[in-house]
């Protein structure tokens, strides 16, 4: 295996135990018994498990029912809902190409959705949201009315809202307020700057950081971080994806979480274990368990 696809070492463990605030297992090498076995040896004791299409939003609440340490979100993801409507002949996702099937399977996908919010093992409706930076103008619409619902899913189930803003701050924080937050927000993988972090924070909106908060040109958002009231900061790793400095392009998994902690607590000015207090507290009062 070449050390660019090796997984990195584990790091120390933290002094105080945490949650992994969004993950990815089912893109992830091995079983989730070892994933979580590697996540509790470093003090990653639970994962929000994040379901991003039908498929991968069922496979969500069964694994929370399975594992007590688990807990699910389950959405469409933003590009997931202008491919089912407008169809994907080429299937950039991993389920490959498919049909378009207009608004009616759109609100079927929906409905799917709601049925498995009402579980007791979904903590979370998300990952939803805007992204702008995969679907173009054509497919605007689609995600705006994927995501409008999503709210009021969230709400009418009162469970948490899991947001996936790509490139569209305004437009995200702006339907939010049209809407109605949820009384739990989460802007998962937080993308936006100080300015914006001082906006959330008004409105009680978490913010979750993600391992690209250790990249060298990711200043704004250690910025972002530094004015983010520490009770309403998450850590998350996005695996497989957003491995944190020194292991950027490796595989990323729970068990990777104290890297990015730690380089939170740096940028706040806080030791570990204070912060890691703050972010398991905040974790629990976020997604309800």
């Amino acid at each position: 295996m070449s050390s660019k696809s090796a997984p990195p070492p584990l790091p120390e463990p933290l002094g105080v135990a945490v949650a992994d605030s969004h993950t990815h297992l089912d893109m992830q090498d091995g079983t989730v018994e070892e994933a979580l076995a590697r996540a509790a040896a470093v003090g990653v004791t639970t994962v929000v498990q994040v379901g991003c299409d039908i498929k991968g939003s069922r496979w969500a609440a069964e694994t929370a029912a399975a594992h007590r340490e688990v807990h699910a979100a389950v959405a469409l993801h933003p590009n997931e809902a202008p491919r089912i409507v407008l169809g994907d002949p080429a299937g950039w996702s991993r389920q490959g190409a498919r049909e378009a099937g207009g608004d009616a399977a759109l609100d079927d996908a929906l409905a799917e959705i709601d049925r498995l919010a009402a579980l007791d093992e979904v903590k979370a409706v998300g990952e939803t949201g805007l992204d702008y930076f995969r679907t173009g103008p054509e497919g605007m619409a689609a995600q705006e009315r994927s995501f409008r619902a999503h709210i009021e899913i969230a709400k009418r189930h009162d469970k948490a809202l899991v947001i996936h803003d790509r490139e569209a701050h305004a437009d995200v924080l702006r339907i939010l307020a049209e809407e109605g937050a949820p009384e739990r927000t989460v802007f998962h993988c937080y993308s936006g700057d100080a300015e914006m972090a001082e906006v959330c924070a008004a409105a009680g909106y978490f913010m979750s950081f993600a391992g690209n908060v250790t990249f060298k040109n990711a200043q704004p958002l250690r910025d972002a971080l530094a004015v983010a009231p520490a009770e309403l900061v998450l850590v998350e790793t996005d695996a497989p994806f957003l491995t944190p400095a020194p292991y950027r392009g490796r595989p990323n998994a729970p068990y990777l979480i104290p890297l990015t902690l730690r380089a939170m607590a740096a940028v706040k000015g806080l030791d570990e274990d204070t912060l890691a207090s703050a972010i398991a507290a905040n974790t629990a009062r976020a997604f309800g368990y």
